[in-house]
């Protein structure tokens, strides 16, 4: 019988659990132990429900495209509880001299397809329009070395598409800069159409006119909050394997086993799972390897801050159509987006009222984690009033901080990654998971605690018997 210990309860650790009790009930000779510090599972998965209101405190969703989430959502007994984007009021609006312009109809993240949307678009000025039209002549070119994806769109589209469209983009993803981000680690997809076509725009609208199926919605969540996910795997887990309120000290790779530390007690196991942020797997690592400790702790973190408002009717009256907002820096707000979770999904607000969120924080303004709920609220409210013109007290608001939650994938990122895989396979019965490697949305952290139990079972001589598991592993 192989013992496996999974450090962390977030999505990632929380998927190889899942993938590791399949494989027990087929009949894998396992054993497996669930590490959390804190009180619950799930990690910045959480959902509130209050006076009508579904609040996420974390991700609100998941992309559609990327399977792997809503693949497990399915196997867990969901099917019937996935929910997507009201793409039909798709619209997102860039903050520009303190008005919303809404983006041009054909810019497909951060490329603009259709030339007619672009040069009447008010969102640029006359130089910009004219880069736009200039990058459909553009010559093939394969990048030798990594760059930042403002280095990149700047090549092709100029500087104020980077700080319109770019920047803000990636600060509502990663919280990161545009400056500091890897465009190899962050938007590979991007690198191989300039190495084949040239032009981005030309090469995205071909693909768009070669595509036979209609674009299914951006965006999959869950109709009673993402947190339905987390429940689902919990109550499909052997409620023994979860130790709760339970940090790991140490772990040591012995001659034959690993020793995990957790408080006063101590246990073996043949396999370890260490799904935490790469900055904590480092320190957990330190004594059995200094170089992959040193590789670990080199991966930045960016945190963040979520506030949700609820308002009545007479606000939702008001609200613009759409998504939300994004908010370039040159703005100096202390707001990166907001997003109207009412117009982006149905059941999130009770009939006739409005929910909104916001969000703060990045690599960039870390020091909004010090200030007070009511003072992160006020601000909020101050920046919303300026930007919509909402004078009313919301009816409720919710705060969420998450520290260096956000990993940042800057340039070097994938040589990095590299390293680590070479000096995580020279400590046998080591997987790693997270969002530090490979993605940070919620079907990648899916993905690398599955793909970490495939690692797992080739270390130990197993045949894996669950095929949702046999995924490629990066970390």
């Amino acid at each position: 019988m192989k013992r496996i210990a999974v450090i962390g309860g977030g999505i990632s650790g929380l998927s190889a659990a899942f993938s590791l009790e399949q494989n027990r009930r087929a009949g894998a000779p396992i054993q497996y132990v669930l590490y959390e510090s804190s009180p619950r599972l799930g990690g910045v998965l959480l959902t509130e429900r209050v006076d009508g209101f579904v609040i996420e405190a974390g991700p609100d969703s998941f992309l559609t495209e990327k399977q792997y989430a809503a693949d497990l959502c399915r196997r867990v007994g969901l099917a019937d509880q996935l929910i997507t984007s009201n793409d039909a009021e798709r619209k997102t609006y860039i903050l520009v001299k303190g008005k919303l312009v809404a983006i041009p109809e054909g810019l497909m993240f951060m490329v603009p397809t259709k030339i007619l949307p672009t040069v009447f678009s008010p969102l640029f000025s006359l130089g910009t329009k004219l880069r736009v039209a200039r990058e459909c002549f553009q010559a093939r070119r394969k990048a030798d070395l990594d760059e930042t994806v403002a280095a990149f769109f700047e090549r092709h589209y100029g500087r104020e598409m980077v700080e319109r469209v770019a920047d803000p983009l990636l600060s509502g993803i990663y919280g990161g800069e545009a400056s500091q981000l890897s465009v190899r680690a962050v938007l590979p997809r991007f690198v191989e159409l300039e190495s084949t076509h040239g032009s981005l725009g030309r090469a995205m609208a071909s693909r768009r006119k070669a595509e036979s199926t209609p674009a299914r919605p951006l965006f999959t969540s869950l109709k009673s909050g993402m947190q339905q996910m987390v429940d689902a795997i919990v109550n499909d887990l052997l409620p023994a394997t979860a130790r709760l309120n339970t940090r790991v000290d140490a772990i040591h790779r012995r001659e034959v086993d690993w020793l995990v530390s957790a408080g006063a007690k101590s246990d073996t196991f043949d396999a370890v799972v260490v799904a935490i942020p790469a900055q904590a797997a480092a320190r957990l690592l330190q004594a059995n390897s200094p170089e992959l400790a040193s590789e670990l702790a080199s991966i930045h973190y960016g945190s963040s801050v979520t506030v949700a408002l609820g308002y009545d009717q007479e606000v939702r009256s008001y609200l613009p159509p759409g998504f939300g907002f994004l908010v370039p820096r040159s703005e100096g707000k202390s707001l990166l987006a907001t997003t109207f979770v009412h117009q982006k999904f149905p059941y999130r607000a009770p009939e006739g009222q409005a929910l909104i969120r916001c969000f703060l924080g990045g690599t960039s303004n870390e020091d909004i984690l010090q200030i007070s709920e009511k003072e992160i609220v006020q601000i909020v409210r101050n920046e919303l009033r300026e930007i919509l013109g909402i004078h009313a007290a919301p009816l409720l608001s919710r705060v969420y901080r998450w520290k260096s939650s956000m990993a940042q994938y800057e340039v070097g990122h994938l040589e990095r990654l590299e390293r680590i895989k070479n000096l995580r396979n020279q400590l046998p019965g080591l997987a790693l998971a997270g969002n530090g490697y490979d993605g940070i949305g919620v079907p990648d952290c899916v993905r690398s605690g599955m793909s970490a139990v495939l690692h797992v079972f080739a270390s130990l001589g197993l045949a894996t018997t669950e095929p949702a598991a046999k995924v490629s592993q990066t970390a």
